[in-house]
């Protein structure tokens, strides 16, 4: 496991509220906060997996509380930022980090596939920063915002309704960070790369592989990676860094796509163009019918 750099003291006094906390990357900064001194909920749909963070923070002799909970449902959000506050009195940064995709041609993607990633991508991100910000962060003015993007940050084929979704995060973050700066709120994004998570082994050896091999530091990352990003980010020696978006992924954006394109479908024949010569000998283009 990596060595986290920040000293345990880093994030004491924090509150820190974690969506998606029972596994990977929510799970694995749920952890980090803990062990740099912040006090931590987490939240998700799932209590078992809840549960098992829960009990990792506590082997650490550090405070955690668990809310199960559906995020797409409002009144669910009003019950973790209540469960929060009481337990804890403020919440002081909030964690984006829950949401779900399935790969699909972009074809495929029916308008329910398309809003069931955005109901819980972006609504739900921004139900639950609403709640929390206009509860604790704006009236004690103070207050940290972490949304996960994706990276490489374009749309990727097979998973444009993600991407899309995940795009939304980094535009939240730099608006929010301009109007909220006037209470003291930082909002920032972190686009991870491929992480090695069970999301990702979900996918089988021979795409993880691939995703492996695209890395330009030649090796996925760890959940703990990301967690230690964010961890540092929430802290006070992040206190100038706000409206961003910080990329963690061994150099895959920088590469670019590293691969081919698709090749063209036979059967596709939109108006192809026929090229003609005039008398003149000059090249003209002619839309065939349909």
């Amino acid at each position: 496991m990596a060595r986290s750099i920040l000293d345990s003291e880093a994030n004491r006094g924090t509150v820190a509220l974690i969506s998606g906390g029972g596994t990977g990357i929510g799970r694995a900064t749920a952890l980090e906060l803990a062990r740099t001194g912040a006090q931590v909920v987490v939240c998700g749909r799932r209590s078992e997996p809840l549960d098992d963070t829960q009990r990792q923070i506590a082997g650490l002799g550090c405070e955690c509380l668990a809310v199960a909970a559906d995020l797409r449902e409002p009144e669910d959000v009003t019950r973790v930022v209540d469960a929060a506050i009481e337990r804890f009195g403020a919440v002081d940064a909030v964690v984006n980090n829950a949401g779900g995709q399935f790969s699909a041609a972009a074809e495929e993607i029916s308008v329910a596939g398309w809003r069931a990633v955005h109901r819980l991508g972006v609504e739900a991100a921004w139900s639950l920063t609403r709640e929390t910000a206009t509860r604790s962060m704006i009236p004690r003015r103070r207050g940290v915002v972490v949304f996960i993007g994706f990276s490489p940050r374009r749309g990727i084929p097979g998973m444009l309704h993600a991407s899309a979704a995940r795009a939304a995060m980094e535009n939240l973050a730099s608006g929010l960070a301009c109007e909220w700066s006037r209470y003291g709120i930082r909002a920032v994004c972190v686009d991870p790369g491929n992480i090695r998570t069970e999301g990702l082994e979900s996918y089988g050896d021979e795409q993880v592989a691939e995703w492996e091999r695209s890395v330009p530091l030649g090796r996925l990352g760890s959940p703990e990676d990301v967690a230690m990003l964010i961890a540092f980010l929430v802290s006070p020696g992040a206190s100038y860094i706000t409206g961003t978006t910080i990329v963690i992924d061994g150099g895959v954006d920088a590469w670019g796509l590293g691969g081919y394109p698709p090749p063209p479908d036979p059967e596709a024949s939109p108006r192809d163009e026929t090229h003609e010569s005039d008398d003149s000998g000059r090249r003209t283009s002619r839309a065939s019918s349909p």
